[in-house]
């Protein structure tokens, strides 16, 4: 099953455990946040919105938020001795799809529980 979604004027096809770069949105690191933007469900018999699926909606675990690549937009007159540098970075926010709800439905799928970190075994010193 699959879904497109919109967000951020943007529009993403997800599955499941897709994991991908979208505009900021609220939530903490961890969380799982609702999508309400599903514009189609696909399947075995697809879903079309009008303009959205009504009671259609994507779960996903917020991974991170990061800023993106710098992006220079550099502007010159020439002979003019005129200049103009800016630049800036977009703030992002990493995504991990959990599951992909219909029917008003709510998320049963909770954040994965982070790794431990394994400690290096101490070694022995031969003296």
């Amino acid at each position: 099953m699959f879904a497109v979604i919109k967000t951020g004027g943007r529009q993403y096809r997800v599955v499941a455990d897709d994991v991908l770069e979208i505009g900021k949105i609220a939530g903490d690191v961890g969380t799982i946040v609702q999508l309400g933007e599903v514009l189609v469900v696909g399947g075995e018999t697809p879903v079309l919105g009008t303009p959205t699926v009504a009671g259609a909606s994507v779960a996903a675990e917020v991974l991170q938020h990061k800023r993106g690549p710098k992006v220079i937009a550099f502007k010159k007159r020439r002979r003019k001795n005129s200049r103009r540098k800016r630049g800036y970075r977009d703030e992002l926010t990493v995504l991990r799809i959990t599951e992909i709800l219909t029917d008003n439905a709510k998320p049963t799928i909770g954040p994965r529980p982070k790794k431990a970190k394994v400690a290096a075994a101490p070694t022995e010193d031969a003296a």
